[in-house]
């Protein structure tokens, strides 16, 4: 059986949220049907014309980088008007009220992965926002959380450490749809900071979907893997993120640019093999460390030859991404010596944090790796916030 998808259901049944509204749309390139059709091309077939599209990061149709700005001006294929919400400014983040004043209603259909750092459920965090200010209704086209919507990994997001890689406090695997956070989002999330410790004055809707169960893995749901970024190219790709991604709070390069982003990671100055030994004592779950070379096409170390690992998944149900990606970083910081450093460049609109410390929501995982705690120990300090949200977010959950 093939999972229905918000996107799916709205058009089967529900197409009263839009008929007669004047309605604006967020999406990507995964904001596709079944049948590959994107959500575009589908409601014009069902007589819906948007007004506006919106894109999040990367774009509408996807074609810019991570932390690439992105104008909006006209849709190249549907000719409709487009709105970026990433540009290089804050500011940029969120629709102004003059982009949302020509909707009724703006319908949001985004693939997530599943993970904090994914700006895409923060981008539509902020819509909701700008839209409740607007008077603008919002329409959420659930879809599945791809690595399963039980699991739940890494701490929350201390005050003071908000940023677009955890604008609220959620753990860094969270276990929940799109959908579900935005109920979560309108509720208001109170243990965290700013901006979205207060609920929304907003009709909110979730089209949910049909036939998905939380511990579904993606391809459980007989839908099409579509790359949702332009590094995101495979289901186990996600599977890794919530822990490799935290070597972009590094000088390593997390393989953009080679054919297996976040599964790849290196640099010159490492050993492979050496790493890929000291991983193997940890006895991860469901995991497996590959020495190799390569040489990545673009961004850090492009053209140059890499020493690194490929991480393979063995078990998806015995792997935890986030207790694998603090332990490499334990063992990069180790055998890296002075040629490793924490990336201390400007990180998602941000100057005055490190970009490690705004991905794990604290200063506690870098201090301790620099303090030589154990694995067990660095654990220690999230674990308890698992145990929190494991309960804070019944309320919210559809599935």
């Amino acid at each position: 059986m093939v999972v229905a998808s918000g996107l799916d259901v709205l058009c089967a049944e529900r197409l009263d949220l839009c008929r007669g509204r004047r309605v604006s749309v967020l999406c990507h390139p995964a904001s596709v049907n079944a049948q590959l059709v994107h959500i575009v091309d589908r409601l014009l077939a069902c007589g819906v014309r948007p007004v506006r599209l919106f894109g999040p990061e990367h774009g509408v149709r996807g074609e810019a980088q991570d932390m690439v700005s992105v104008s909006g001006e006209q849709d190249g294929r549907s000719g409709i008007p487009v709105t970026s919400l990433y540009g290089s400014a804050p500011e940029s983040l969120q629709p102004s009220q003059e982009a949302l004043a020509d909707s009724d209603v703006l319908l949001i259909d985004l693939q997530d992965i599943g993970s904090r750092y994914y700006t895409f459920v923060w981008t539509m965090a902020l819509v909701m926002q700008a839209a409740a200010r607007a008077g603008v209704a919002v329409v959420v086209l659930d879809r599945p959380n791809p690595i399963g919507g039980g699991a739940i990994e890494g701490g929350e997001v201390e005050p003071g450490y908000e940023s677009f890689v955890g604008l609220a406090s959620l753990p860094v695997r969270h276990g929940l749809t799109i959908g579900e956070i935005a109920r979560l989002v309108r509720a208001g999330i109170p243990w965290g900071g700013p901006p979205f410790a207060s609920p929304l004055d907003l009709d909110l809707t979730v089209v949910s979907m049909q036939g998905w169960h939380r511990r579904d893995f993606f391809e459980a749901t007989g839908l099409p893997w579509v790359m949702p970024s332009p590094n995101m190219p495979t289901v186990d790709t996600a599977f890794v993120y919530p822990g490799l991604c935290l070597i972009e709070g590094t000088n390593l390069s997390e393989g953009r640019g080679t054919t297996r982003p976040f599964e790849i990671i290196g640099a010159p100055f490492l050993d492979g093999h050496r790493l890929a030994e000291r991983l193997a004592g940890y006895r991860l779950g469901g995991v497996a460390f590959r020495p190799l070379t390569f040489r990545p096409s673009f961004h850090k170390f492009a053209g140059q030859v890499c020493g690194g690992i490929q991480v393979h998944l063995t078990d998806r149900r015995a792997f935890q991404p986030y207790r694998c990606g603090v332990a490499i970083l334990r063992e990069l910081h180790a055998l890296g010596g002075e040629a490793f450093s924490w990336r201390s460049e400007p990180y998602e609109f941000v100057a005055d944090r490190l970009a490690i410390d705004l991905l794990t929501g604290s200063d506690a995982i870098r201090t301790g790796i620099e303090r030589g705690l154990t694995l067990e120990e660095l654990a220690a300090t999230w674990s308890s916030a698992e145990h929190r949200f494991a309960e804070r977010r019944q309320p919210y959950l559809l599935y």
